[in-house]
C-alpha cells in the first residue's frame, strides 16, 4: 500500500509563504502525494473545525483508495482535533468577541494570553500569543462556558487505527538547528518573500502573516531594518521559535500512544 502525507501545519495550508513555514519542494516530494498545502490565501481565518472537516475528508479518500493516510506537522490542536476526534462547540457572543479584540489590540495580547493561563494552561500551550483569532476564541470559550476551553471541547473515540510517531532530539541540538534553520532561511530569500507579500496587499494583520517571523520581518521592513545581519531580529524570531518547540514538547510528552524516536 502507498503512503499519502497530509499537511498539519496550520502555517503550511496558506499560499504564498513557502520559505517562512519550510514548506517541502515538488522535488523533495519525491513523487509522494501531499494534501492540505497551499489552500488559503494569507488573508483567511482558519481553524481547527475547518481543518478538522478538511482532513477528515482527505483521510477518509485516501483510505477509500486502499492507501495510508499520515499526518505530518506540528500544530498540537489540529493534529488533536483528528486523533482525539474532537468535537468543537458554536457558542458565541459578539460583545464579548468585540470586548475582548479591543483589548488584544491595546497589548498585541500580552494581557489575554496571561488570562488565558491563568483559567486554562492546557489550552494555551496550543495557542501562539500573536495568534489572535485562536486566543480570543478560546477565551469566549472559557467566558461563556464557565469552563476551560480544552473541557469545552469535547474528545471521543477516534474511528482510525492510530500509530503515532513522535520524534525528539536533545534540547541543545534543537536549539542549534534552529538557529542554523533560520540563517538557511534568510540566505533563501524569506525576506524577499515577506516583501513580495507586502506588496501584494497584505499586512501584519492577515492572519498568515502572525505566523513565526513573519510580523517580525514586516516590522523590520518597515524600518529598513531587515537584513541577515540584524542580529536582535534573528534572536527575536529564534527565541520565539524554541519557546513554541518549547510549548509542543510540553504538550505531546503527555501523550502515552506516541512512541517516541531520537533523531539521529
Amino acid at each position: 500500500m502507498e503512503v499519502e502525507i497530509i499537511n498539519a501545519d496550520s502555517r503550511q495550508l496558506y499560499r504564498s509563504m513557502d520559505i517562512g513555514t519550510a514548506k517541502i519542494t515538488h522535488a523533495e516530494m519525491r513523487g509522494i502525494p501531499h494534501h492540505l498545502l497551499d489552500c488559503l490565501d494569507p488573508k483567511e481565518e482558519v481553524t481547527a473545525a475547518w481543518y478538522k472537516g478538511e482532513a477528515v475528508r482527505v483521510i477518509d479518500d485516501i483510505l477509500h483508495r486502499g492507501h495510508i493516510p499520515m499526518l505530518v506537522g506540528g500544530s498540537m490542536l489540529y493534529l488533536s482535533a483528528i486523533i482525539d476526534n474532537l468535537e468543537f462547540v458554536s457558542e458565541s457572543d459578539p460583545e464579548l468577541r468585540k470586548k475582548l479584540s479591543e483589548e488584544y489590540d491595546s497589548d498585541q495580547g500580552a494581557s489575554l494570553m496571561k488570562k488565558l493561563e491563568e483559567l486554562d494552561p492546557e489550552t494555551a500551550l496550543s495557542i501562539e500569543p500573536r495568534n489572535k483569532v485562536y486566543l480570543l476564541r478560546a477565551l469566549e470559550i472559557c467566558l461563556l462556558q464557565k469552563d476551560k476551553a480544552s473541557r469545552a471541547k469535547r474528545k471521543s473515540a477516534c474511528p482510525y487505527d492510530l500509530f503515532i510517531i513522535g520524534i525528539t532530539r536533545p534540547r541543545e541540538e534543537l536549539h542549534r538547528r534552529i538557529g542554523e534553520r533560520l540563517h538557511h532561511m534568510f540566505a533563501a530569500g524569506w525576506a524577499e518573500e515577506v516583501r513580495h507579500l507586502l506588496a501584494l496587499g497584505y499586512t501584519v494583520n492577515d492572519p498568515g502573516l502572525q505566523s513565526h517571523g513573519y510580523r517580525e520581518i514586516a516590522g523590520a521592513i518597515s524600518h529598513g531594518q531587515c537584513n541577515s545581519e540584524n542580529n536582535l531580529l534573528l534572536e527575536e524570531i529564534a527565541a520565539k521559535t524554541r519557546q513554541y518547540a518549547k510549548r509542543q514538547m510540553t504538550w505531546w510528552r503527555r501523550d502515552e500512544r506516541i512512541r517516541w524516536i531520537e533523531s539521529a
